[in-house]
């Protein structure tokens, strides 16, 4: 049975995300965005108060997944390229903690316990392949006691800063989909390099880079789940990793179109411009309380998702109705907010609204865009009765 109460931990978990994103990140928001970077300082304190913990762990009674939607619906009302920056594992933690064996999930998930800020990346997406995992042309070939990769990555998040990639690649471009294997990449392995930091419309303080790998050896036990690899097991790892990852983007996209919700309805509220037409604001209202609605959807739907990742349940369905809702309704509520706001002063709101329009976007196009999601979606409902597209 579902459970909308949460726990003790799980609200005080809630709070301090919150406490963090009023405190540390909304401050410094608008000026991450124009410089397209994060000071130093500012990993330290996330790491000194310890923001960057992650869950490693599968004690029972936690509710791990439903931790990490909570955490970043709060942090993505602070600033969302800031909370995507945050040290820790990122998303190369789930597909370690899912797939990697216990001695690997120790060895490679124990660098974050450490004093230093490090993080983790996930390389899925490649140019020309985008969303069709099975299309994935970096190639790993056994070498004697190493695996060679030889490809290239694109869009990965805090690529460049990495301490170690999760590189899905294949080991023969003709079995498709069953030649998926996910492969971990330390930081600084001979053959591994970062190439341009892109130039971004939104979420412009967060690093989305480029990755080379170029007969680039690494120790054969750096495949997770070693060689205990079933068919199609790899391609399932992937979308495994997906169904994780999916629910926490829908709850950042929840947190940008609360932010920009609550912004747009106080300036409603406290300063409408005198002789502003009624009509006009019962309208304005109107909409407003109809997006609040779809905004407490969106976080339930995000909840369910991860609720049923928490319980061992199938989900993929359910991850891609949360992440294609969330990122649809991102879209609608900022760009109400900036048409609703349009009359305001230059301000420090209106600022923040109009990078939160920016910011948007993405959430209709990474982690799978919203065609991919409403495939999904069909061939989960209808099986072989829905659209193909390989």
């Amino acid at each position: 049975m579902i459970d909308f109460q949460l726990s003790k931990t799980e609200q005080a978990a809630r709070e301090a995300a919150h406490f963090i994103a009023e405190k540390e990140l909304r401050p410094i928001s608008l000026e991450c965005d124009r410089t397209e970077s994060i000071p130093d300082s500012f990993f330290q304190r996330m790491k000194r108060i310890g923001a960057t913990r992650t869950p490693t762990g599968t004690g029972e009674g936690r509710r791990w997944s439903l931790l990490g939607v909570l955490a970043s619906e709060e942090t993505a009302w602070g600033d969302a390229g800031l909370a995507t920056g945050i040290p820790g594992p990122g998303l190369a933690g789930p597909p370690i903690m899912a797939f990697g064996s216990d001695e690997q999930r120790k060895r490679f998930l124990s660098i974050y316990e450490d004093e230093q800020p490090r993080w983790g990346a996930l390389a899925l997406s490649e140019p020309g392949v985008g969303s069709d995992v099975s299309s994935i042309a970096t190639l790993a070939k056994e070498d004697g006691d190493e695996w060679v990769l030889n490809g290239q990555k694109h869009f990965i998040t805090n690529g460049a800063r990495a301490d170690l990639v999760v590189v899905f690649a294949t080991i023969n471009p003709q079995w498709g989909r069953a030649g998926i294997r996910p492969f971990v990449v330390p930081k600084g392995t001979p053959g591994f390099t970062v190439g341009r930091i892109e130039k971004k419309l939104g979420l412009r303080a967060s690093q989305t880079a480029q990755l080379f790998f170029t007969d680039c050896r690494i120790p054969k036990d750096h495949l997770l789940a070693g060689r205990a690899f079933e068919s199609m097991a790899g391609f399932k790892a992937a979308m495994g990793t997906l169904d994780a990852t999916r629910p926490m983007v829908g709850a950042l996209a929840t947190g940008i179109a609360r932010a920009a919700h609550e912004v747009a309805a106080a300036w409603v509220r406290d300063e409408l411009p005198q002789g502003y037409p009624f009509s006009r604001k019962d309208a304005v209202v109107e909409e407003l309380e109809d997006l609040g609605a779809r905004i407490d959807a969106a976080r339930l739907l995000c909840w369910r998702a991860a609720w049923m990742a928490d319980h061992n349940i199938p989900n993929s369905k359910e991850a891609s109705i949360a992440k294609a809702y969330a990122g649809q309704l991102v879209m609608q509520v900022t760009s109400a907010a900036v048409r609703i706001m349009a009359p305001a002063d230059d301000c420090e709101c209106k600022r923040l609204v109009e990078k939160w329009f920016r910011d948007a976007k993405v959430f209709d196009i990474f982690e799978g865009t919203a065609q991919i999601q409403r495939l999904v979606i069909s061939r989960r409902m209808f099986g072989d009765a829905g659209p193909k597209r390989d």
